[in-house]
């Protein structure tokens, strides 16, 4: 039965109606399809009676009917979990485009009737298209008379509705996704050529200034800009690092080396080497006593501790920052916390996502957005959790935790599991 999408009619007496305009409302206003089609089809048999309910739908990839969904209303509880009972009838709706019953007849009659077996199949149609079968079964009898297929078929137009509003709604998703991905792409684009552009732009512009044959350059310019080139080589190396780094992360393909490290140890080293790159930042340290041997990987823990300590001296490098550990539980809480401008609160949520930078903060400074999606991958890698909290004005704390995995102190830096 093919034909211009419009509920079959006419509907049946009058005590139906409260029952089909509920079921009308719920297709109408439901964002929740399973939830609906429960909905539907308990109201559904307050106007005509069925035991069971099964929906198969058209399968584009494998070119066949599968079921969807089901229920089990009346003497058909049993058969719930047995979605195969309405599938001959669902085949032939929707091989045929009208509605089609199908009478079986189990085996000799036995008391109570519930040998026999009547399904009802209906074709789903959705914009004139067929997209599957929808099946009401009765056991025992008997038969679906007249009025009870027309409202079965009213029934099955609005579940089409239902399952078109589903598509709907789908492709609106997809659409919305692919239009933030093209966005995410092209500003991925933009800020990496962006970034890569300005150290090579330094790296050519002072080299070819060293090649001039026509000036002598002195022994301190000259090493003046060769430190120059130095620093954006390695500003450039960085840059690609994350990119790889990030690319892995994202895939699962960076493997963690781990080993036991003394926690207060890789602290210290990071900030001895953070304040050798930044002697002006005003680094502290407050580190508990008891802090464990752990098994981490301390290249990439170190990542994070860099990485922190880095945002900090871009974004706060006015006062004072300070780094402290100590045993939360049964894991190191680590925290890098500064005196800056803090962090507008509708940027906290997407702070780790990969590429995102807080737009009113990004002015006059250099990254791709990268460092604190890294530092949240490697955190998670090692079973812990990051996060941030900020009140604009007042300052940035940046917080991760690792677990604790109980281990004997052999020699320093070394251990072992108990």
């Amino acid at each position: 039965m093919t034909g211009p999408l419009v509920p079959p009619g006419p509907l049946t007496h009058g005590t139906e109606l409260n029952a089909v305009y509920a079921i009308a409302r719920i297709v109408a206003e439901t964002y929740d399809t399973e939830a609906g089609l429960d909905a539907v089809f308990r109201l559904s048999r307050t106007i005509f009676i069925f035991d069971v309910v099964s929906l198969f739908l058209h399968n584009e990839d494998t070119g066949q009917l599968e079921p969807s969904y089901a229920l089990a209303l009346g003497r058909g509880r049993a058969k719930e979990a047995d979605l195969a009972w309405g599938e001959p009838a669902a085949s032939e709706a929707y091989r045929s485009g009208q509605t089609v019953l199908r009478h079986e007849d189990a085996g000799p009659s036995v008391k109570g009737r519930e040998r026999r077996r009547d399904y009802l199949g209906l074709p789903m149609m959705v914009h004139g298209r067929c997209v599957g079968g929808l099946v009401f079964g009765r056991f025992g009898g008997p038969s679906f008379p007249p009025e009870h297929i027309r409202l079965a078929e009213f029934v099955a137009w609005h579940v089409g509705q239902l399952l078109e509003n589903r598509r709907m709604a789908r492709r609106i998703a997809t659409l919305e996704a692919q239009r933030e991905l093209a966005r995410m792409q092209d500003e991925f684009i933009s800020t990496i050529s962006h970034e890569l552009r300005t150290p090579l732009g330094f790296i050519k512009g002072y080299v070819t200034t060293l090649m001039r044959q026509d000036t002598a350059w002195d022994a301190e310019t000259r090493m003046e800009f060769l430190q120059i080139v130095d620093e954006e080589a390695d500003r450039l190396r960085e840059l690609i690092d994350n990119l790889l780094d990030s690319s892995r992360l994202e895939t699962g393909s960076l493997g963690m080396t781990k080993e036991p490290i003394h926690v207060g140890t890789l602290i210290r080293d990071t900030v001895s080497r953070t304040k050798s790159a930044y002697p002006e930042m005003d680094l502290r340290m407050e580190l508990a006593d008891d802090l464990p041997l752990i098994s981490l990987d301390p290249t990439r823990v170190a990542q994070v501790l860099d990485n922190l300590l880095s945002n900090a001296h871009k974004y706060a490098s006015a006062g004072p920052v300070v780094i402290r550990s100590y045993m939360n539980n049964n894991a190191v809480k680590i925290e890098v916390e500064d005196s800056g401008p803090g962090i507008p609160s509708e940027h906290i949520p997407r702070l780790f996502e990969r590429f995102y930078r807080v737009p009113d903060q990004t002015v006059n400074v250099r990254g791709t957005g990268l460092g604190l999606y890294i530092c949240r991958k490697i955190v998670e890698a090692h079973g812990g959790e990051i996060g941030v909290t900020s009140q604009p004005g007042a300052g940035t704390r940046f917080n991760f935790t690792l677990p604790v995995h109980v281990l004997a102190p052999t020699v320093e830096g070394e251990g072992h599991d108990v």
